[in-house]
């Protein structure tokens, strides 16, 4: 399958300049003259082009974070399969997705600018056949050493990083008043491949395993798909000319010192999501190790895949939420609840009952997923609230978006390290859960301080 040239020489420039053009379409998929804010080109076209744009963005997606996910089931399987692993080295492989992905979401959010949405979006999902594929082969052999276990964890953060050229390709389709429902379509589409990855894996590994597992298939079931959102991205989506970088917003986003204590309540609320998700699995099987599963025919299925679920549903009502009542009050709100949901599992444990566990763990999952929406909402009236001149307020939240996402997803590395040292360190996981309680409450005096001031301060529901 080949990509067309990204940057034509004949390239036209973009709509803003040519309100009234019409769309051209060029080889390659590429759409010159595109501007969704012209209400005749949107009606005409631009909607219908958004829209197969959009499903086909949500497809590649959402297999990128579920081949991101796939470490922190399959982690669980492996001494049944006969790998030596120590709890440090599991640990290793549960986080190390996330720390690349985290890392490449800073450089693919500018690469649907460089190569195009739809050049990219094929490029990207094509890199998920490594760690799929690579995952197959190494787990068919328990000699395989942990540190080429590890690279290949490494390299599932494929999947992590596409979510930044995802949301970034999607925010150049749609008009102002549309961006927020497509992004948070995009992005809970996304979010939920984590929970099919936990939910689809263990059934698939155990499906007529009678004394060995079939680790292989958690990484080869995956292939198929991934190449079928190749197909349909070469088919169906399109470039457009007007996507353009905006590295002076990026550097002048960097110079604002909300955007670094918005990352951090970032990694509060997503960073909680992907790390308590990629980690749960593991959570469930060391605490209550004569938990199985639930029996579906010859399969078997854990209850882990509820908290990437619940997490990633409530997220569009975070966002909902905020926009009533105020991305503040939501997110003080999210930090207190997922503090005592935290707070609830460490004074349970020792009454060793699952399903006050679990129950505990969705409410956690479920204030994070609301304060993921929040937090998001918070920054366009935050750097709306800042803007003095110079760089646009708009321009500079859309670049904070994107590198706020991404310092946020580090929070994917920390929590399963956290818990790891625990583990190891003092036999238990209860000093880590104390810890995140006072994170926190941390993060909750942050926002308050910080954004209930501003708030009252400007007279501003922020």
């Amino acid at each position: 399958m080949t990509v067309t040239d990204p940057r034509p020489e004949t390239a036209t420039p973009p709509a803003a300049a040519t309100e009234t053009a019409e769309l051209q379409h060029r080889p390659g998929r590429w759409i010159d003259n595109w501007n969704p804010e012209n209400a005749e080109q949107w009606n005409a076209e631009g909607k219908a082009i958004a829209a197969r744009n959009l499903r086909w963005s949500i497809f590649a997606e959402f297999l990128g974070f579920v081949v991101w996910q796939l470490w922190s089931v399959v982690v669980v399987s492996l001494p049944a399969a006969g790998f030596q692993l120590s709890t440090g080295e599991i640990f290793w492989l549960i986080s190390m997705p996330s720390l690349v992905g985290a890392t490449l979401r800073i450089p693919y959010t500018f690469m649907v600018p460089r190569f195009g949405g739809r050049n990219w979006t094929i490029v990207s999902a094509g890199l998920l056949l490594i760690p799929s594929i690579g995952l197959a082969i190494a787990v068919s052999n328990p000699a395989t050493p942990f540190g080429v276990l590890l690279l290949i964890a490494a390299l599932a953060g494929f999947g992590g990083g596409n979510f930044a050229s995802s949301m970034s390709n999607i925010t150049f389709f749609y008009p102002a008043a549309q961006k927020g429902y497509a992004l948070g379509l995009n992005a809970a589409g996304g979010n939920l491949g984590a929970s099919v990855a936990q939910f689809v894996v263990p059934i698939v590994i155990t499906v007529g395993a009678a004394a060995t597992l079939n680790l292989p298939l958690a990484g080869l079931i995956w292939v198929p798909l991934i190449l079928v959102a190749m197909v349909g991205a070469y088919l169906r989506m399109d470039n457009l000319s007007a996507a353009k970088a905006d590295i002076t917003a990026s550097l002048a986003a960097l110079k604002e010192p909300h955007m670094w204590v918005l990352s951090l309540l970032y990694i509060g609320t997503f960073g909680s999501f992907i790390g308590f998700a990629g980690v749960f699995p593991k959570l469930l099987a060391d605490t209550f190790p004569d938990f199985k599963g639930i029996a579906i025919g010859t399969a078997t299925v854990t209850l882990a895949f509820l908290g990437a679920l619940v997490g990633s549903l409530a997220r569009p009502y975070g966002g909902k939420l905020a926009d009533r009542f105020g991305g503040t009050v939501i997110t003080i709100g999210a930090f207190t609840v997922m503090g005592l949901g935290i707070l609830s599992v460490t004074l349970t444990l020792p009454t060793q009952n699952f399903a006050i566990f679990l129950l505990c763990f969705l409410v956690l999952f479920a204030a994070a997923g609301i304060g993921n929406g929040s937090t998001y909402r918070m920054i366009p009236t935050i750097f709306a609230l800042r803007s003095n001149g110079g760089i646009g307020a708009q321009r500079k939240a859309a670049a904070a978006l994107g590198l706020i996402s991404a310092i946020g997803a580090y929070g994917g590395f920390f929590i399963p390290q956290v818990l790891g040292f625990s583990k190891t360190t003092f036999g238990s996981y209860v000093p880590a859960l104390g810890s995140f309680v006072a994170a926190y409450v941390i993060f909750l005096a942050l926002t308050a301080g910080v954004y209930l001031r501003m708030s009252k301060k400007t007279g501003t529901r922020i």
